[in-house]
């Protein structure tokens, strides 16, 4: 049934937003953490990507979260002499995540959760219909 294989694969659209909020919410945390020492790299973004699976049993195509990228991106340099993780100028390196992006990402993310989300509340709602008129 057609019905069933839209609830499958929106289930599969939720996971892979799930993990992808995740990964951003990861990104977001780590926005100001910085190297413990000068000869050590800040942390560097991550980047979330996504794959087309085809599941011969369910007869669709359905979404999973690929392989996680790092951003290779520059890092950002700020002038703290006293930091531990300072270079021999007084530079220390900022981790490359720029957080109006990954707020911008997060918002995606979550309303693509929401529209997954959607489609399994009307195909349920579809269901039980079906269900209601063949009880009659």
């Amino acid at each position: 049934m057609d019905l069933i294989k839209s609830l499958f694969v929106s289930a599969s659209g939720l996971k892979a937003q799930n993990g992808r909020m995740r990964i951003i919410a990861e990104n977001i945390a780590n926005a100001s953490s910085t190297a413990k020492s000068p000869d050590e790299e800040p942390y560097r973004r991550k980047i979330p990507t996504f794959k087309s699976q085809f599941d011969k049993e369910l007869g669709a195509t359905k979404v999973e979260l690929g392989k996680v990228a790092k951003d290779n991106s520059d890092f950002k340099s700020t002038y703290m002499p006293g930091h531990p993780a300072a270079d021999d100028n007084g530079y220390v390196l900022q981790p490359n995540v720029n957080t109006l992006i990954e707020t911008t990402d997060m918002r995606e993310a979550q309303r693509s959760y929401e529209a997954n989300l959607n489609v399994i509340e009307s195909t349920r709602r579809m269901l039980q219909r079906t269900i209601d008129i063949l009880k009659a």
